[in-house]
């Protein structure tokens, strides 16, 4: 018999300081907006980080050897991908890791482009860093959201420095082909820019034909101007412990990188370098039953809209977030008419497409299911 982890329950966040349930606190409102799970990590994180408690001393931390060896060898048995430990550069957070990457390309004033709608830091670290925010909407197409190459040649200026791509993508779910992304790369390289690629939810693949590609892995040359985030707090569910990497085979780029953090921002805690060298180990089979569930709830919030045509979703190709276009619905205010009705979700204009809600389904079936009740009550009122 195969081992449960518990994803048909899930621990009571109430009055554990969370930020995804505090927002509603007092309320009849599910929290299905930002990008945290309600599930449990798997049991060797929470050893690990046991075990660390357990010695009692917790003094400034470097990374040690075991975690780079961790996040090296991962990356290599999943990808192929030969990373030296010399490109690592760690990081409190992903968020954190955007913006010192627009800081340390270019000049105030010069460009980032990058395609909307988009996860919102995408469009708020350009602009925090005196830089000209780019930004190219995707299209839509038989329900598939692509990058519009025509349009993204078009927007790029002559101090255009940046170019920052998410994939697999949030909000719409994407995972890029190869194709897409040597496109991609062939802008890249005619226009001389850097690429900075969050690719956190590289681990969350739901479809069996979508295969994630690091864009740094296609060749050794796009290597040399790519800078790579990711981290395991989307994968594993442990964000709130801080830690995030990039990965930069330039050393040019690391060195500029090391001057916008110097005296800014803090390292890693010792327990986000504990927790993520048990992410990156585990092998305790919690991740493929993980995947099993966000397959099931993807596949439930499809059914409980499928006989709505004002409701139109984006296929989730990755991440355990649901891209909803809600324009035909008949809400002038989508987000708030979900919230007034018990369910609280992101807001498409958050990033850049308003009439779009995005919903987190990483909880437990019969939480979903009842979100979803929720959400159709609302829609038969509209």
């Amino acid at each position: 018999m195969p081992p449960s982890f518990g994803f048909d329950t899930a621990p009571s966040r109430l009055g554990t300081d969370s930020n995804k349930w505090n927002k509603y606190a007092g309320r009849d409102v599910l929290p299905m907006w930002v990008a945290d799970m309600d599930f449990a990590s798997p049991s060797t994180v929470q050893q690990a980080l046991a075990d660390r408690v357990a010695h009692g001393v917790y003094g400034y931390p470097d990374p040690s050897a075991g975690v780079a060896e961790a996040v090296t060898g991962w990356l290599a048995d999943t990808y192929g991908w030969q990373v030296d430990p010399r490109w690592l550069v760690w990081l409190p957070g992903l968020v954190c890791g955007l913006n010192v990457v627009c800081r340390a390309v270019g000049e105030v004033g010069s460009g980032v482009v990058t395609a909307t709608p988009v996860y919102p830091p995408f469009m708020s670290a350009p602009v925090l860093s005196q830089r000209e925010l780019i930004p190219v909407p995707m299209r839509c197409e038989a329900g598939e959201w692509a990058w519009d190459i025509p349009a993204l040649k078009a927007a790029i200026t002559p101090t255009t420095r940046l170019l920052m791509l998410c994939n697999p993508h949030n909000p719409v779910g994407r995972v890029f082909r190869r194709d897409e992304l040597e496109a991609l790369a062939e802008i890249a390289v005619a226009h001389d820019l850097i690429v900075c690629a969050d690719e956190i939810h590289c681990q969350l693949i739901l479809d069996a034909h979508a295969v994630h590609l690091p864009f740094a892995a296609l060749s050794p040359n796009l290597a040399k101007r790519t800078i790579t985030l990711m981290a395991p707090s989307k994968t594993y569910n442990v964000p709130g412990l801080g830690c995030a990497f990039a990965i930069v085979p330039d050393a040019g780029l690391r060195a500029k990188m090391a001057g916008v953090m110097r005296g800014i921002v803090p390292g890693v805690n010792i327990f986000g370098y504990v927790g993520a060298e048990a992410a990156y180990r585990d092998r305790s089979g919690w991740l493929p039953a993980l995947l099993d569930t966000l397959r099931q709830n993807r596949d439930a919030v499809v059914a409980a809209f499928a006989d709505l045509p004002q409701v139109k979703l984006a296929h989730t190709e990755a991440t355990y977030l649901a891209w909803l276009d809600l324009r035909a619905s008949g809400l002038d205010q989508p987000a708030a008419a979900f919230e007034a009705g018990g369910v609280g979700l992101s807001d498409g204009a958050d990033f850049g497409l308003s009439g779009f809600v995005r919903l987190n389904f990483a909880c437990p079936p019969d939480r979903l299911a009842e979100g979803l009740r929720r959400m159709r009550a609302v829609l038969a009122h509209a």
